[in-house]
């Protein structure tokens, strides 16, 4: 990709170049997990109290294991924006890597049973599992695997955000004026790359629009259920009133409050899957970062080529003496005199020199988007087989849950329908 492409060489966790790319993944080499989060209190840049919550990142030799070695795992403390520093490092050094998202900062799509507050306990924990998520998409992407800053995120305490900082990856941003102006003024854009972006925005409507009903669902479907403890309460009140069958209506409200009491589990159970959903919600804005990488460098490509066909269309000018399109140069001339042939001469070997330059630098970006379209469509593909391959297993689950849902519901009224069998 150039030469300011970052190094993948991995610390030493990464031994001969032999080795297939999927042996060397990160994952064969350490084990990562993020086992706990705690909430902090501190102070910002300008000296002001913030409550915040740190994730603790455990890191443990799969060598050792494997030997039978029960040693303890490395462990440090990171912050969320510490996380969001490391994604946007990869994100301007990898911009041909569909790079794996973040778990949301603030709950979205939620229920209204569900908190919203980033502080919530529940919350936290399915934003710790989100976190552990990132760290091993990273750890087995085959090319960010290889990346020392992401190791040393890992595994370095101190002296790591300094790390990412000397890398300079800040000055490649690139900004969203001009990729917005990149977008509306390429004239050549590429046919795929305009599908994959229109696909992404489809992909994340289809989602937004999935976990809202799944949303509203769980609304009534917590109200359905809590609604059957008033069976339970109004059997219970009626037992007390009856000999021969209290009983039986007794042990038929119970039943209908532990099936009310089940929403609660079931629900919690259910925000597992609505985050898996929402990663590639996440994961179509990440598509879509790709496809305006590549309008970029298309629109300098195109602006690069431009340029250079009007300084030889004024080289050709000068040598021939004639102006094929109006300028002020010409009207200059028509003004003030025509110039002399040595000052003419000068001007045509100065532009020649240009001419030559940027051939060579239009050449030079013809070879880094051709390398660009390359990596990223390599890792599209590699995006797609995991995107069908997770959102399938996630819709399997969640309807197996749905199903396991619906039998308890029936084993209940049939529990309730033998207690009023023996009455």
């Amino acid at each position: 990709m150039g030469d300011g492409a970052p190094e993948k060489e991995s610390c030493g966790i990464v031994s001969g170049r032999s080795e297939t790319m999927e042996e060397n993944y990160l994952l064969k080499k350490i084990e990562i997990g993020v086992s706990e989060a705690e909430k902090r209190n501190g102070k910002t840049s300008m000296n002001m109290q913030e409550t915040y919550t740190a994730y603790l990142i455990e890191t443990r030799s799969v060598e050792s294991q494997l030997d039978g070695q029960n040693t303890p795992p490395d462990s440090l403390w990171r912050r969320y924006s510490e996380f969001e520093l490391l994604r946007n490092y990869l994100l301007v050094s990898y911009p041909y890597v569909v790079v794996p998202p973040l778990p949301e900062k603030r709950a979205e799509f939620v229920w209204h049973k569900l908190s919203a507050d980033n502080m919530d306990p529940d919350f936290v924990e399915r934003r710790r599992i989100g976190l552990e998520s990132f760290l091993l998409r990273v750890a087995s992407h085959p090319t960010l695997c290889h990346d020392k800053i992401f190791y040393s995120f890992l595994t370095q305490e101190s002296g790591w955000k300094e790390a990412v900082y000397e890398t300079g990856f800040q000055l490649k941003v690139d900004s969203r004026l001009k990729a917005l102006n990149a977008t509306f003024r390429v004239k050549n854009p590429d046919k795929r790359f305009t599908q994959l972006k229109h696909y992404s925005d489809e992909l994340q409507t289809a989602i937004s629009h999935l976990l809202r009903v799944r949303a509203r669902v769980a609304d009534r479907l917590y109200g359905v259920y809590k609604v059957h403890g008033n069976y339970g309460r109004v059997f219970s009140e009626w037992s007390a009133i009856e000999k021969e069958m209290g009983d039986g209506l007794q042990s038929a409200g119970h039943h209908m409050d532990v099936y009310a009491a089940s929403i609660d589990d079931i629900l919690e159970e259910e925000e597992h899957y609505a985050d898996q959903l929402k990663e590639y919600l996440f994961y179509a804005e990440a598509l879509r970062a790709v496809c305006r990488k590549h309008e970029l460098m298309q629109y300098d490509l195109e602006m690069a080529a431009l340029d250079l066909a009007t300084k030889k269309q004024q080289c050709e000018e000068l040598a021939t003496g004639t102006v094929r399109t109006f300028s002020l140069k010409g009207m200059t001339s028509k003004l003030f005199g025509q110039e002399t042939p040595e000052q003419r001469e000068a001007k045509i070997k100065a532009l020649e020199e240009q001419i030559e330059e940027e051939e060579k630098q239009l050449k030079a970006k013809n070879l880094e988007s051709s390398d660009f379209v390359k990596s990223a469509w390599a890792d599209i593909d590699h995006f797609k087989e995991q995107k069908n391959r997770d959102l399938k297993e996630a819709l399997i689950s969640y309807a197996v849950m749905q199903i396991s849902m619906c039998k308890k519901g029936i084993q209940v009224w049939t529990n309730a329908k033998e207690c009023f069998s023996k009455m």
